[in-house]
């Protein structure tokens, strides 16, 4: 069975920044893409970043690009989020998610899903 655990949310003001991890056990983590996700109250759980099996190639969401990047680390199983210019609309529950394939691609099923953690941006 595969657990997925954030941490590292918090409160930080606008143009601060935050590093999100998400540590991983169960089944073999190199072989599957990973994912992040928020969502804020009132609204869609919407897609932030994901990386390749390898770590090899990234994808963000327009709203993200320039300010977050995701990064992974097999042997520890992890992946990370470092969030940086943080803004209010940033302000959401950030879920890491296993991806069922190991290349990512719009619509690619997500098996597994973490338990979320909550990152508050204060103006």
């Amino acid at each position: 069975q595969v657990q997925l655990v954030e941490s590292g949310g918090g409160l930080v003001q606008t143009g601060g920044s935050l590093r999100l991890a998400c540590a991983a056990s169960g089944r073999t983590f190199s072989r599957y893409a990973m994912a992040w996700f928020r969502q804020a109250p009132g609204k869609e759980r919407e897609f932030v970043a994901a990386i390749n099996w390898s770590g090899g190639n990234r994808y963000y969401a327009d709203s993200v690009k320039g300010r977050f990047t995701i990064s992974r680390d097999n042997a520890k199983r992890t992946v990370d989020l470092q969030m940086n210019s943080l803004a209010p609309e940033d302000t959401a529950v950030y879920y890491c998610a296993q991806g069922s394939l190991p290349n990512y691609y719009t619509g690619l099923r997500y098996d597994y899903w973490g338990q979320g953690t909550q990152v508050t941006v204060s103006s």
